[in-house]
């Protein structure tokens, strides 16, 4: 089935021609507080992301307060907590959506969410989000993904934990269901996780295999991960954002800082320009360099008629003179006059 070769979100494009879109994901570092989490938004419009993120959830609607076994985390950064425990703290509240919407765009910058059920959807969608993201570990729940898709928004679609078959049903999901637009991210669902486990090769075999444009949603410390996967091809890099690691926060420890992600903003696409395209011919910002390479001069004067010989020709620094593959074929010829030292060489100076 051919796919759409980018989508557009707010009047942006994205795709392979495109500058890398960068998403500043606020995520749960809130803490708790609006107030923090419309000072996140100033902070990351500041840093040049092109667009913002939050989740919208409930404890109630993404999962339930059960006291089970497998409703408990084993292992990792939320090691002991319940799902109910940690989604109750780390939730976006409905009403403050409004609020942190409208603080973003008076910012300029595009805002948008992931939704994890119906309501979450009617709720953005009365804010007129430009895009939804589904979440990697919503990536199998079709039905959400059909409905949606179904508002005509693109839809980004992170693939953590999904493995080639489901990837292809969640795609076709949303663009059967009526999404403009669908992108993929390549996503490792570990938190924090680690450089061995990136496989950022994975988006380029990704962008060919789903005929979709492709990015990262980059769980890694630091920029490295997201700066390779721009260089294999990534459209949209996908990081989390705090004001400060020290501050705590259920995602604070695999956060960028807000100096740290405008590093990352501008590195991403500082890795995007310099891609460039195979190129073999002196471009324009050379020329003026041409004239210190290397080329044949008198290296001792030369009287008329007397041969040329390495004690009397060397190449050098700077390129006034003959090429330096030309050495072996003036060897041993006459100079047609007085040759200076320090002149160029040219083909008029041999008998």
């Amino acid at each position: 089935m051919s796919q759409p070769p980018e989508i557009e979100i707010a009047g942006r494009k994205i795709g392979p021609g495109y500058e890398p879109y960068v998403i500043c994901e606020l995520s749960g570092n809130h803490n708790g507080s609006l107030d923090r989490a419309l000072q996140m938004v100033d902070a990351a419009a500041d840093t040049g992301a092109d667009a913002i993120k939050i989740q919208t959830y409930t404890a109630d609607t993404i999962t339930m307060d059960v006291d089970r076994p497998e409703f408990r985390i084993h292992g990792g950064l939320w090691d002991g907590r319940s799902l109910y425990e940690l989604y109750q703290e780390a939730q976006t509240p409905f009403e403050w959506h409004a609020a942190i919407f409208e603080r973003a765009r008076r910012r300029g910058v595009t805002i948008f969410s992931s939704p994890f059920d119906e309501t979450a959807v009617d709720l953005l969608a009365g804010l007129d989000a430009p895009a939804y993201k589904i979440a990697s570990f919503e990536a199998v729940d079709l039905p959400l993904i059909r409905y949606a898709a179904a508002r005509g928004k693109p839809l980004i679609i992170s693939t953590g934990m999904a493995n080639a078959e489901e990837m292809a049903a969640a795609r076709d999901a949303a663009l059967e269901a009526g999404a403009p637009g669908v992108l993929l991210l390549h996503c490792v669902s570990s938190y924090p996780s680690t450089f061995e486990d990136a496989n950022v090769r994975t988006v380029a075999d990704m962008q060919q295999r789903f005929g979709v444009p492709v990015g990262l949603s980059d769980h890694t410390p630091g920029s490295a991960a997201s700066v390779a996967a721009v260089a294999t091809g990534a459209c949209v890099i996908e990081k989390h954002f705090t004001l400060a690691r020290s501050d705590g926060g259920p995602d604070a420890a695999f956060s960028l800082e807000p100096q740290e992600f405008s590093a990352l903003v501008r590195d991403c696409r500082d890795a995007w320009r310099a891609l460039g395209w195979p190129h073999y011919d002196t471009l324009g910002s050379e020329r003026a360099s041409l004239q210190f390479r290397r080329s044949l001069y008198v290296a001792a004067d030369v009287k008329a008629g007397q041969p040329l010989t390495r004690a009397n020709i060397r190449s050098i620094r700077p390129g006034a003179g003959l090429a330096p593959a030309h050495l072996e074929e003036i060897l041993g010829r006459p100079a047609a006059r007085d040759l200076a030292r320090g002149e160029p060489l040219a083909w008029d100076m041999l008998g």
